[in-house]
């Protein structure tokens, strides 16, 4: 399994998702955001950070980057994509998610130890969950709330693609609770909170988000 991991101006969670992907005995290829080559890799994540310094609005610039072309083309054609914090930002801004995410209800950069509920464990990077079951793992974001119109939220609830979401208090206002969605065919899921922080209970709260990358291990053996 070879996974590529991008590096935008402005990434800082690459390092920790090109881990993520050797826990899952998985080769972590870098993918370096100015250039038009996925360099042969069965998925691709976009890790958090701040791309391009968050500049009009997070992920608005990153969307426009070389790498981004390929990307939504591989994802389009059934490529497994993983977009985390600033990642999930990015793959809105490109419409391979609906909806947006803006400033926290509060204003407040959040960060914590957050407990999420799996809604969805058929897409490409869930399998290894129970429906239903609950995970810790780290949230830092300080535009991390959801937001779509009534319809898109319908549709999102109807066709079961909303992947994750909050337990207990709302950390970020985010509409019916959404931490996660996917596209429709699956292979494309984007999340706020930061399973590649939670892979080792040595260095992470827990080590609940490995099963996200064990997943795509059981996607790409079985494809």
């Amino acid at each position: 399994m070879r996974v590529g991991v991008v590096t935008f101006p402005g990434t800082l969670d690459d390092v920790d998702a090109q881990r993520a992907v050797r826990y899952a005995d998985g080769e972590a290829v870098p993918l370096w955001h100015a250039e038009h080559d996925l360099k042969g890799v069965d998925a691709v994540i976009v890790p958090g950070g701040f791309s391009y310094g968050d500049y009009l609005r997070a992920g608005a610039i990153a969307r426009f980057a070389p790498v981004m072309q390929e990307v939504v083309e591989a994802a389009h054609k059934g490529m497994p994509v993983l977009g985390i914090c600033n990642g999930f930002q990015i793959l809105a801004e490109a419409h391979l998610l609906p909806g947006a995410l803006t400033r926290n209800e509060k204003l407040h950069f959040v960060c914590r130890d957050q407990w999420l509920k799996v809604e969805n464990n058929t897409t490409s990077w869930t399998t290894r969950y129970d429906r239903n079951a609950e995970i810790l793992v780290p949230l830092k974001s300080g535009e991390g709330s959801y937001q779509a119109d009534d319809d898109t939220l319908k549709q999102l609830e109807d066709e079961h693609r909303i992947v994750f979401r909050y337990v207990g208090e709302n950390p970020n206002g985010s509409r019916n609770d959404i931490a996660g969605i996917s596209n429709a065919k699956g292979n494309v899921v984007g999340l706020m909170p930061h399973p590649e922080h939670a892979i080792d209970a040595l260095t992470g709260p827990t080590d609940d988000g490995l099963g996200m990358f064990l997943s795509l291990l059981d996607t790409v053996v079985n494809a």
